[in-house]
């Protein structure tokens, strides 16, 4: 992502490590042998990231509801947390670590010749937002967490450009699904700072702090 002007050289450079999944099959998560997983230590106070009024969604995430309608619609039906247990933290490490690590590099400039585009990675590349909706979806399909407590989130990272990230919303707080790292994370200790992300009710998104929006989603 770029908060705007031309791409800066580290950018690009950075970009290059966020890339989507090459023909990624849903069985190639089948569980590692003596894989071993993060968790978080019992006294661990997650917390949550408080919303503060609305917010303009990314246009390229807009684009992408365009395309996959059901990715992005919510049913306000379902739960808007998922019940934090010690077999939902080996889900979502298990999830996260595979994808990271079955990457192939591309930025959107590369792939398609435009700054930011969210897309599945059904052609094998993509860039950070599509590492997200990949977990997203296999999380959803393969192992039945509500889409409405998996929500896109934008963030300023540790270079102060824009990325993007899966927050988890559990009963106990917020966790942080990364292409940067292999263990879920509470989402203040990431080190980002949270700007926005989607709402639970609709295809509105929410702010989460001061900062201004990033304009395209297209880091690594």
């Amino acid at each position: 992502m770029r908060i705007g002007g031309a791409l800066s050289r580290t950018t690009r450079s950075t970009l290059a490590l966020c890339a989507g999944l090459a023909g990624f099959a849903l069985a190639a998560l089948a569980p590692a042998a003596a894989q071993t997983y993060a968790s978080l230590p019992k006294d661990t106070a997650i917390g949550r990231v408080e919303s503060n009024g609305a917010a303009r969604p990314v246009q390229a995430w807009v684009k992408f509801c365009e395309r996959y309608a059901g990715e992005c619609d919510v049913n306000p039906a379902e739960p808007a947390t998922v019940t934090l247990t010690s077999r939902t933290m080996r889900v979502l490490n298990t999830v996260n670590r595979k994808v990271n690590a079955a990457i192939k590099p591309k930025t959107d400039m590369e792939h398609f010749g435009i700054v930011d585009r969210w897309d599945l990675p059904d052609d094998g590349y993509g860039d950070c937002e599509d590492y997200q909706l990949l977990k997203r979806k296999i999380l959803i399909e393969q192992h039945g967490l509500p889409r409405r407590a998996l929500r896109m989130t934008v963030v300023i990272d540790e270079l102060g450009e824009g990325h993007a990230v899966l927050m988890v919303r559990t009963d106990e707080g917020d966790l942080v699904l990364d292409n940067k790292r292999s263990a879920v994370l509470p989402w203040h200790e990431t080190g980002y700072v949270f700007v926005k992300r989607e709402g639970q009710d609709g295809r509105d998104w929410v702010s989460l702090g001061e900062r201004s929006s990033p304009t395209t989603t297209a880091n690594r």
